[in-house]
């Protein structure tokens, strides 16, 4: 096949690249710094600005798969320029694509448009799937800050919902935390922590981790490939997500680490101060589940977290 990368250039889509590419596809990275990707066998590098049609349209026609991972990283503050970058990144790419394949001959068969599990509403009583779960925003409590975030999914989905497209099946990936053994994702940086002695629970450590390995998240992106009955939002996650405390101590057990420091939760508002980041990346309670990747048969390779940690731990030492 020939698959197409909007905004490829970040980890997960040098994973998602790579893995195509080692599978025979011919990958197309279109990126606003592609002078500076390194030239992979099977991957070629095409400028685009993420805003506006040029040259890069004519990969588009004939390709079999667009995935479009485009936006501006969320690790960081979100102060008013931040989140300017965050949502106009997103918003726009997502138009500037939907104008391409609205006037090529032969537009892909399929757009799997990134989003994010983060949309759904903070909970701890129930998990959140496609069907019956909750869109969050209106949480008694909840910080801006949360709901900025909630603001951008939403936009981002809207965008690609009003993409009338005959010819092309639209599949949006609420995908969870992926976890991987590369260097500096965020598994790499929890293990850090882990070794350091400070890998205990997160403030109370009751809000839940929704997390998916990245060999199952490498499995479902395929999986929708080869299932043409799965369009609309899918979650990419674990069917089990779990409590910050058991979720760190997993780790910690993993690793042969017996002891982890917890952080208050002043603590954590200090430290993603200083570290120019924000806090709803570990207090926010996201419970979700794959409701529909399960309902078309899709099975896990790794459904818990204890056995995941113990394989990304073993991948993290070669």
């Amino acid at each position: 096949m020939k698959i197409v990368l909007a905004g490829g250039s970040g980890q997960i889509g040098n994973i998602l690249s790579q893995h195509f590419a080692s599978q025979g596809h011919e990958v197309v990275n279109l990126s606003r710094e592609a002078h500076r990707l390194e030239r992979r066998k099977g991957v070629r590098a095409v400028e685009w600005n993420a805003v506006t049609v040029g040259p890069w349209v004519a990969e588009l026609e004939g390709a079999d798969v667009l995935l479009n991972l485009a936006g501006r990283n969320v690790n960081c503050r979100y102060n008013s320029i931040n989140r300017w970058l965050i949502m106009s990144s997103r918003v726009n790419s997502t138009r500037v694509l939907a104008q391409a394949l609205s006037r090529s001959k032969r537009p892909p068969r399929l757009w799997l448009q990134s989003s994010t599990a983060t949309i759904y509403a903070h909970r701890y009583d129930a998990s959140n799937d496609e069907l019956t779960g909750m869109i969050g925003g209106s949480e008694p409590g909840a910080p801006d800050t949360w709901k900025f975030s909630i603001d951008v999914a939403s936009a981002w989905e809207q965008e690609f919902d009003t993409a009338a497209l005959n010819e092309t099946r639209k599949v949006k990936l609420r995908s969870a935390m992926v976890m991987s053994p590369h260097r500096d994702g965020v598994f790499d940086v929890l293990l850090g922590l882990v070794r350091k002695r400070l890998g205990g629970r997160a403030a109370n450590g009751k809000q839940f981790v929704s997390w998916i390995h990245y060999c199952d998240f490498l499995r479902a992106i395929e999986w929708i490939f080869a299932h043409p009955e799965l369009e609309g939002a899918i979650n990419i996650c674990s069917p089990n997500p779990l409590p910050n405390a058991e979720f760190m101590r997993a780790i910690r057990d993993a690793s042969g680490i017996g002891f982890g420091l917890p952080a208050a939760r002043w603590m954590l508002e200090l430290g993603a101060f200083f570290l120019r980041t924000e806090t709803e990346l570990i207090l926010k309670s996201r419970r979700v589940v794959p409701t529909r990747l399960l309902q078309s048969g899709f099975q896990f390779q790794f459904p818990t977290w204890p056995e995941a940690a113990r394989d990304l731990c073993e991948r993290s030492k070669t």
